[in-house]
């Protein structure tokens, strides 16, 4: 009787007196509550004794069973500090450091007899907690109907956002208010073929804002693994934000059994833009890497053919209509304008081959592209069937003779049964013609029928077929798909991804206004690299046909310096070859720039206006830097103290000329060479929706 009573103060005791959790910097402050009069577990947050979060609920609904989100007592509180470094595979630094306070609480729900843990991690530049649902007799298989996670915010916080849209997250960003956010005002007409937003007032994480007072502020998620995407509800005059898990086709959330994890979610706070864009707290988030070999797995620059079908000198058909939805009569009628043909592949091998490049995309090489995009079409592409006028043999024996590795194409058309029908037969042809990757994509409504591009369903499709491809000792850079949470830690053959608005839609939408680039630093690429697809040097797309008006809404230099803002190490060099031969001098920066770094530094940042990044290339002296800025021009100057001490340094500059306007006169740019040193300055002068981009070379 003794024992039972203490046991039952314990009970009581812990319930009461949870503990605040600190930053290792103290700069950050967690607490976690249960609610005394029903047991419902809250948190919130303080950055440097400034409220940031407010006391949020927790909490957990499932399907035909009692909730889990009160009638919580606390069991046991658990506590460890970590401090461990890990070597990416590739990236942005050779080495991460992972260094976090962790507090584990387990709590009972004495009315149903099962447990929950909730585990928080407080890093120097933010916060991250997420759910577990240990093994128990009474949760075995379970169905997540819910998930109630809130960020109740303090004020009325300046916000990046784009709608909450379960089948796409390429949209331009908008830039309100709190308040002012609503998914109804925005312009439809935007080119995204497939749209599925939620509600008036659901939006997307990663959600970048900035308070009054000068706090930035990120709210993502990291390792959405068997789970799916969460957007986030938001009551706008509440400033109150509420996770939105996406349903499947019957509704449900997530099917999941014991022992279960949710993702994390995460809070990134900070009084310095840098620590957001800089913050690799998503990639420590997820588990590491689970191969045993990495030795294919290499960053890769590359070239193909792709633009030209943009601009319209080219056709992904074999028949050449250019129109997804008519097979012509079903017959396979060639028109001459098919941009697969082995002859203008051979084109580009030799390009790629001349100008020190590691490989040729092509696509539509494959038969099915005539009929593929917007009748819900199961059986298109089978993955392994050129058209006539591409031998796959002929084309392969030419690129190794040339020294250039081949980069497969997969379009799904969103029918992902059959992709994964054939997707070993698929990787078979890739490993005896010498593939080393494949861009898949994901463009149409998902078939499954009813599944949405950011269910649980899918994120399994996507990470299954970067497993599945890991057994191939294949790399994936996978579009259209969910946006990336840091999952290319655990599997780094999952090399990039697009999953946001990217540089093909200013070549026939309204594209991409000129802060576009300066935000997705702050949102989209903190889950992973973005095959952003930079380097559009004829920005004008009434240089192909005088009747066109769109273009890329940036000068010419600052495509260059989007190879250093915007991270991957999977770049393409996009534009057609005959461009680049036409700016002989401007494209030597791309041939000369990296895509796998030893360190990185962000020198200049602020989300929406602006970002500078210099990168030190991975073993080697050499450093590249580049600045962007939004439809403002900008003048700064920059500290060289990041070379190496005691050296000299060839610096290249390319930048904006002086009559330099992404609108009117974008290609307007100046190329000039100086020596420096660590202890020199330069000014940077960027035209509006212009950028710098230079390289620093040692002198020996």
């Amino acid at each position: 009787m003794k024992s039972i009573h203490l046991i039952g103060l314990l009970f009581i005791a812990l319930s009461v007196q949870a503990q605040n959790t600190l930053s290792p910097n103290a700069k950050i402050q967690v607490h976690f509550e249960l609610n005394p009069s029903n047991g419902a577990a809250s948190y919130s947050v303080n950055y440097n004794n400034q409220p940031i979060v407010k006391s949020s609920h927790l909490g957990i609904l499932l399907k035909n069973i009692p909730a889990l989100n009160d009638g919580f007592t606390l069991v046991s509180q658990d506590t460890k500090s970590v401090d461990e470094p890990w070597n990416p595979v590739m990236g942005e630094q050779t080495t991460i450091q992972n260094k976090y306070n962790q507090v584990t609480y387990s709590l009972l729900q004495k009315a149903t007899n099962r447990s929950l843990n909730i585990v928080f991690k407080v890093y120097n530049e933010g916060v991250a907690f997420r759910y577990e649902f240990p093994r128990q007799k009474d949760l075995n298989y379970f169905i997540i109907s819910d998930e109630k996670t809130e960020f109740n915010l303090t004020a009325d916080h300046k916000t990046f956002w784009i709608p909450g849209d379960f089948d796409s997250q390429e949209y331009a960003y908008n830039e309100t208010k709190l308040s002012q956010v609503n998914t109804e005002t925005i312009d439809k007409n935007n080119g995204i073929g497939v749209k599925s937003i939620a509600g008036k007032y659901t939006i997307q994480s990663p959600l970048m804002m900035k308070s009054a007072e000068g706090i930035y502020i990120n709210i993502f998620e990291a390792a959405v693994v068997n789970y799916p995407v969460m957007h986030l509800d938001l009551v706008p005059n509440e400033f109150k934000l509420t996770s939105h898990l996406v349903p499947n086709a019957i509704g449900d959330k997530a099917y999941l059994q014991a022992p279960a994890v949710s993702p994390w979610r995460t809070i990134m706070i900070s009084n310095d833009a840098r620590d957001i864009v800089s913050s690799k707290m998503i990639l420590n988030l997820n588990e590491p890497c689970k191969l045993t070999d990495v030795s294919y797995i290499k960053p890769m620059k590359y070239v193909g053919v792709w633009w030209e079908m943009h601009v319209g000198r080219a056709t992904w058909d074999y028949a050449g209509s250019q129109n997804a939805q008519n097979a012509a009569d079903g017959q396979l009628k060639p028109s001459g304008k098919h941009g697969a043909t082995t002859q203008n592949t051979k084109r580009y091998i030799d390009f790629a081959a001349k100008n020190g490049f590691d490989g040729v995309l092509v696509e539509g090489w494959n038969v099915g592209w005539e009929d593929w995009f917007g009748n819900w079409k199961e059986n298109v592409f089978d993955f392994t069937t050129p058209y006539p006028d591409f031998n796959l043999k002929e084309v392969n024996d030419y690129a190794k003779s040339k020294g250039i590795k081949m980069i497969m194409h997969h379009e799904t058309s969103g029918s992902v049964a059959n992709y994964e029908r054939h997707l070993d037969r698929a990787f078979d042809l890739m490993k005896d013609y010498g593939y080393p990757a494949v861009k898949s994509g994901y463009v149409g409504r998902i078939i499954p029928r009813g599944e949405f591009h950011d269910g649980q369903t899918m994120v399994n499709h996507y990470n299954f077929v970067a497993e599945r491809a890991a057994d191939y000792k294949l790399m994936i850079n996978s579009h259209e798909s969910s946006r990336p949470t840091g999952y290319s830690r655990t599997y780094p053959n999952y090399i990039a991804a697009e999953a946001a608005r990217g540089n093909e839609f200013n070549g026939w939408s309204v594209g991409n206004p000129p802060m576009h680039e300066t935000i997705l630093p702050f949102t989209r690429l903190l889950g992973g690299p973005m095959d952003y697809t930079p380097g559009i040097f004829e920005i004008k797309m009434s240089y192909y046909d005088p009747s066109k008006t769109e273009q890329v809404h940036t000068t010419l230099a600052k495509q260059l310096a989007l190879y250093v803002t915007m991270y991957s190490p999977l770049q393409m060099a996009a534009d057609l070859p005959e461009n680049y031969e036409r700016y002989p001098d401007a494209f030597q920066f791309i041939k000369d720039v990296a895509v796998d770094w030893q360190d990185s530094k962000y020198l200049e940042a602020e989300p929406g206006d602006y970002l500078t990044i210099v990168r030190k290339a991975k073993n080697s002296e050499k450093w590249f830097l580049g600045a962007i800025t939004d439809e403002n021009a900008r003048q700064s100057e920059i500290k060289l103290d990041f070379l190496t001490p005691n050296k000299k340094y060839k610096a290249i500059i390319y930048q904006d000329g002086a009559k330099a306007d992404w609108k009117n006169n974008p290609i307007n740019y100046d190329i000039k060479t100086i020596q420096v040193t660590s202890k020199s300055k330069i000014k940077l002068n960027l035209a509006s929706g212009g950028g710098t981009a230079i390289s620093f070379e040692p002198i020996n």
